[in-house]
């Protein structure tokens, strides 16, 4: 028998699909549900209140099989999954955080902080606090402590300085509320990542910033890594196609072995060499006219870029030339299945972010196949090589004709990465050189960029490892459920 958790299911629906032979569902909820259950557990803790809880709903863990098993086992364990109770504001916490705001928006970099690119860590320097102490405050600002006025102007210049609006969020309208709601937008997938909320204040911040509503602190009240759920199952496997270059990860993190399977038709897949501009309008304009070149000779087109605000930017320059194009990102879910199902056709022209890359399956009409199949345009390197392997895997699959190529600019968002002077280096040596299109020996910077970027996520994770199980090994040997520990943010 089979069953399917989805987001709908009632508590006694979701019993049920786990007692099936088969449960699909997504680690989201299947980690929530097990969340759930560990709380559940802690109702019945007492005979008092064992006769009123609820059983749990997932059954002993025995085997998964994770599809996309690397996003699944790498890249989501950086973020923990946690379930959040709402804890009352005050008015003077809420004053503090549009106060820290309006202050943030009046400093200046290097001179008032130091902003590390990198962990997105923001320290005001010895200017920056004279300037946050004399600067004027309403009655419930003036009251709080030195200390946390400098944490929450802080924290206020991180959400400016370390988030970007259409790249790491998107502000979306929720119309049953009748109000704007900061929504988290998934680097690997593209999407929304619904109900989720940034901790310590930072979501608040990031409120404050775009003028929205306030909402209510949250205090964790039960939480797991992905790490620590799936490392319980007796039994762990899964597929994906890009797992051969985080293999000593996966070994190390979950004791498993990665093997390469060979594909079920030969892969005739053509990479074009990749082009580097000075400019990121010098690049847009080499893209449209690739773009024009390629769908008159009959073939499908898929532009992928790293976030909205790159694909909304792109979108109006096909258009000028007289080329419309499809806009795939996370404003447009409910038109997803559409757009992807005519991805392939004659003359179609996909412009998306993640969201049409890992798992995508574009399927081609007999005239494009002819042609050469879907042309996969890379408008930039990502953070982690394997999201740009997904991207180009969109093409030529099952043994279809296709091809793919890289356009990369000096303006690009991977090199935000870089020290703001070494960054100011390369771009003057660049027009130096007078011209548009640079030499491939430019590409370096790239590669050098993203494998930093894959050197410091990995550090993150293993140092997220690290604190995840000497916490777990602490909790058990003082007789506490590591699980349910609340979570203390003193913010103000």
């Amino acid at each position: 028998t089979v069953g399917c958790i989805l987001t709908p299911n009632s508590t006694d629906e979701r019993r049920v699909q786990y007692s099936r032979d088969v449960t699909y569902g997504t680690a989201k909820e299947l980690g929530f549900d097990f969340l759930r259950d560990r709380l559940r557990l802690d109702d019945a803790a007492t005979p008092e209140r064992a006769a009123q809880a609820e059983k749990p709903v997932q059954r002993a863990h025995y085997f998964a099989l994770v599809d996309e098993a690397d996003s699944v086992l790498i890249d989501d364990a950086r973020t923990p999954l946690i379930i959040s109770t709402e804890e009352q504001t005050r008015p003077a916490l809420l004053a503090l955080y549009t106060w820290g705001s309006q202050i943030a928006n009046e400093l200046s970099d290097r001179e008032h902080f130091q902003f590390d690119p990198h962990k997105r860590d923001v320290v005001l320097t010895e200017a920056g606090c004279r300037r946050v102490l004399l600067a004027p405050k309403p009655p419930l600002v003036g009251n709080h402590e030195p200390e946390q006025l400098y944490r929450q102007v802080e924290r206020a210049l991180i959400a400016v300085c370390g988030f970007r609006r259409d790249r790491d969020y998107v502000v979306d309208r929720n119309p049953e509320k009748d109000r704007d709601e900061i929504k988290i937008v998934d680097e690997s997938t593209g999407r929304m990542m619904e109900g989720r909320k940034w901790q310590q204040g930072l979501h608040q911040a990031i409120e404050a910033k775009e003028s929205i509503p306030i909402t209510e602190r949250t205090m964790a009240a039960a939480q797991v890594t992905v790490q620590r759920f799936f490392r319980q199952y007796a039994f762990l496997g899964g597929m994906t196609g890009t797992a051969w270059s985080v293999r000593r990860e996966v070994r190390k993190t979950y004791r498993l072995r990665v093997s390469v399977i060979a594909t079920h038709r030969p892969c005739v897949r053509e990479g074009w060499p990749p082009r580097v501009f000075a400019t990121w309008s010098d690049k847009a304009h080499a893209i449209v006219d690739e773009v024009v070149e390629q769908i008159e000779r009959g073939r499908s087109i898929l532009i992928g870029t790293p976030s909205i605000a790159a694909s909304e930017r792109l979108a109006p320059l096909l258009l000028e030339r007289g080329v419309p194009c499809r806009v795939l990102n996370a404003r447009f879910l409910k038109e997803e299945a559409d757009i992807i199902s005519r991805a392939g056709r004659r003359g179609m022209v996909t412009i998306a972010t993640n969201m049409a890359g890992r798992g995508t399956d574009i399927l081609l009409d007999d005239d494009v196949r002819e042609q050469g199949g879907l042309h996969v345009v890379a408008t930039e390197m990502h953070s982690s090589a394997r999201i740009d392997r997904q991207l180009v895997g969109r093409s030529a699959r099952q043994g279809d004709p296709g091809s793919y190529r890289f356009y990369l600019s000096l303006e690009d968002e991977l090199l935000g990465c870089l020290s703001p002077g070494k960054l100011a280096s390369h771009q003057a040596r660049a027009r130096r050189l007078n011209r548009p299109e640079l030499p491939a020996e430019y590409l370096k910077i790239f590669s050098g960029a993203q494998k930093m970027l894959e050197r410091m996520h990995l550090r993150n994770r293993k140092l997220m490892l690290k604190h995840e199980d000497q916490r777990f090994r602490n909790h058990v040997n003082m007789g506490l459920d590591p699980f349910l520990e609340l979570i203390d943010d003193p913010e103000g």
